[in-house]
């Protein structure tokens, strides 16, 4: 079983403790389909599309909007590369493009980051790029400025926030969950082929500990809510013909500790969705899990063991049928973890070869800043494989 990283950590107290968590989320903080005999092939979720083996990359809505786009184009086309997941809805809680949707008008959210969403998407499909878009879900201090009775509150009125004062809604609110699926269908409309749901949990800390979620916990638990919010999501994508992801932390694959905290049951949500993305960044794990004193310095053994852990929690090894598992992949040196080792080529490509190692076969690299090496990744060759 993993240790809980928020209480075992590196000698730091909780609140420090979800600083780092929110730190490393955030980060300012081939050619074959579903079918396949791997493990990770499709569950039955996914709807009838031609969908690629994901070996991807993030991209901020800045970056998609800028010159550095073409840069990333060309890393694409000329490596393993076929993937990018795009912020749609970001951290701050702003629409990356000026989205013609109801809600994002009444709101003013929509900022012109990407100039011009169909020319973008165009681009995109023309060089093959499979295009994901990502959806920061229940942190989300526009939504909570301009639906106050959605926010949730500490007990002297404030909004719980995270470390750099985001503010939190309430994922038990329907109206929240309306709002996220109606960006999702417009990213869909957009042209994106997929919706992945970021910040798919209940924040973390003494306030968001103390907060009133307007129900009885005990009976509508935490669980049930971010498994509710994710059917009633993935219904709609689904009748659009998208694939709905869910990102998650590593930890609470095997973490009933992390589970209740936020929300997040792993097997659960196996069912749920069509592809889960546990951020399996060696960073995120404390001193002695896995048996080791630093599982940042091993980015080989600590994906795959968490990746094998996987395969147990959702009964792969068995063969059970669930959604496709495609982890996150830490493309940044954690200058934060005592200890840490600087994430280069060599680190990155082993954990790649964890990832194949431990019988799956997607992945995507995560650095905020959309900085990748071209010589850690294979070549055209390889990609037409």
């Amino acid at each position: 079983m993993i240790p809980c990283i928020v209480s075992c950590g590196d000698g730091r107290d909780e609140t420090v403790a979800t600083e780092v968590f929110e730190e490393l989320e955030s980060a300012e903080e081939n050619t074959e389909t579903e079918g396949s005999e791997d493990l990770d092939a499709g569950s039955g979720l996914i709807p009838e599309k031609e969908r690629p083996v994901v070996k991807g990359i993030y991209v901020t809505g800045p970056v998609a909007g800028s010159e550095r786009m073409n840069d990333l184009i060309t890393l694409v086309d000329a490596t393993e590369l076929n993937t990018m997941v795009i912020d749609v809805k970001n951290d701050e809680g702003e629409i990356t493009w000026k989205m013609d949707s109801g809600s994002v008008l009444e709101m003013g959210n929509g900022v012109a980051y990407i100039r011009d969403i169909s020319a973008l998407m165009e681009t995109l499909k023309e060089h093959n790029i499979y295009t994901i878009a990502r959806i920061v879900c229940f942190k989300d201090p526009v939504f909570a400025q301009n639906h106050t009775d959605c926010a949730l509150r500490k007990p002297d009125g404030g909004f719980v926030t995270d470390a750099y004062g985001l503010a939190w809604v309430n994922p038990y609110e329907e109206e929240v969950w309306a709002y996220l699926a109606e960006i999702a269908q417009a990213a869909l409309d957009a042209g994106f082929d997929e919706i992945q749901f970021d910040y798919v949990r209940f924040p973390i800390g003494s306030d968001a500990d103390a907060a009133d979620y307007k129900v009885d916990m005990t009976v509508n638990t935490k669980e049930q809510a971010i498994s509710d919010f994710l059917s009633y999501a993935s219904e709609q994508i689904h009748k659009k013909g998208g694939v709905v992801t869910a990102d998650v932390f590593g930890t609470v694959i095997d973490s009933p500790t992390d589970i209740e905290r936020v929300g997040q049951n792993y097997a659960e949500l196996g069912k749920r969705v069509d592809v889960l993305s546990p951020m399996v960044y060696p960073s995120h794990y404390g001193p002695g899990v896995f048996g080791f004193d630093v599982p940042d310095a091993h980015p080989y053994d600590t994906v795959y063991q968490a990746l094998m852990l996987s395969q147990k929690v959702l009964g792969q090894d068995t063969g059970e049928a669930c959604a496709i598992v495609r982890p996150w992949l830490q493309a940044f040196t954690a200058t934060w973890v005592s200890g840490h080792i600087s994430y280069e080529g060599e680190q990155i490509r082993e954990q790649i070869q964890a990832v194949y190692d431990a019988g799956y076969e997607e992945w995507i690299l995560w650095n905020a800043t959309c900085r990748y090496p071209m010589d850690i990744l294979s070549d055209e060759q390889a990609k037409e494989e």
